[in-house]
């Protein structure tokens, strides 16, 4: 899938609410940097980070609820 299909799934998934979306992309960029396992068919080592997040929030796998929890 094309990174801009993938971003527009992404906005979707927040409402079209891009402060949203920016901000748990920051936070899975930082807990995917600090080594926890993508939630998707991607390595690491090979896709960088942000287009990992980015394709976690299109596919429903990680959102505002799932960062909350980890959190707290």
């Amino acid at each position: 899938m094309r990174i801009e299909k993938i971003a527009s799934a992404a906005l979707d998934r927040v409402n079209g609410d891009r402060y949203l979306l920016s901000n748990i992309l920051f936070t899975r960029i930082d807990e995917l940097s600090r080594g926890a396992k993508p939630l998707v068919n991607k390595d690491v080592k090979v896709d960088k980070l942000s287009d990992i997040a980015l394709l976690e929030v299109a596919e429903g796998k990680i959102g505002l609820d799932k960062i909350e929890e980890v959190q707290n």
